[in-house]
């Protein structure tokens, strides 16, 4: 049988739903996204359970106290957009889950970036993908350029400062003076970058270059090989500390959740 709902209908439904949301908003939803993948067997969450994970000390920025009352007017809020639902679990206390997949328009890698930026908020793109890369994999840098691509073709993504070296960018959920105060903020941030970069004169620069042009010195490049390989442990060491702490929180999250079913059932 012919489907009776239009072409135009078809498309409407399946288009993305975001919207510029609250800072506890975003910082609620991109829990649930990242629970969801980070510790499966304890998803969806309670609301316990998000609190706990919205207030959490690692991987947030700004760190957060909300209450529980707090966190059920958000919850109530994004169920309100489309962007969450709640559910009964086995001892029917309420859960929630998230929808983002249909209401970013994203796909998994996609919606692991995106989680990030609503957890930290705007950082570089280095950063980014060591801290997305606990989600879901991402090579290197060269890979999550692609998705950042895809991302701000739709819309969701925007970059704070110029391509480059410590290329700055967010999420795209903010409201319009949000979004406009951080872009003045790191605009600002740039220019002052750029100013103490300028250097010296271009005479003192060619004085004080070496003799034989385009070549480096052997212990300066040996120095800064030692210099970034020393950084990439150190942010490998900060990651795992962090996911460390989040299984801590998890475990704490869990035994509360325990409890509640306990007291439930008794």
């Amino acid at each position: 049988m012919e489907s009776t709902t239009s072409p135009a209908a078809s498309v409407e439904e399946q288009s993305p739903q975001w919207r510029p949301l609250s800072a506890k908003d975003r910082r609620v939803v991109g829990v649930l996204v990242e629970k969801a993948k980070t510790t499966p067997g304890a998803y969806p969450l309670t609301l316990n359970a998000i609190c706990t994970g919205a207030n959490q000390k690692s991987n947030r920025d700004p760190e957060m106290s909300l209450e529980a009352d707090d966190v059920q007017e958000s919850l109530d809020r994004l169920r309100e957009y489309g962007a969450v639902g709640e559910i009964q679990g086995d001892g029917r206390v309420a859960k929630f889950r998230h929808y983002l997949y249909k209401w970013l328009g994203v796909d998994k890698v996609e919606l692991a970036v995106m989680a990030e930026l609503l957890l930290r908020g705007a950082q570089t793109i280095g950063e980014l993908r060591g801290r997305a890369a606990r989600m879901e994999p991402i090579a290197d840098v060269g890979a999550l350029r692609p998705i950042l691509a895809s991302l701000v073709a739709k819309g969701l993504v925007v970059s704070l400062t110029p391509e480059g070296r410590g290329q700055v960018i967010t999420h795209a959920l903010y409201s319009q003076s949000e979004l406009e105060r951080l872009r003045t903020e790191f605009r600002n941030v740039d220019a002052t970058a750029r100013s103490n970069d300028d250097g010296p004169p271009a005479a003192q620069r060619t004085a004080a270059a070496p003799t034989t042009p385009n070549q480096a010195s052997p212990s300066f490049a040996a120095t800064a090989a030692a210099n970034a390989d020393t950084d990439a442990l150190r942010e490998e060491l900060r990651i795992l500390r962090q996911e460390m702490e989040e299984v801590r929180e998890e475990t704490r999250s869990l035994r509360r959740g325990l409890d509640e079913l306990r007291a439930l059932l008794s």
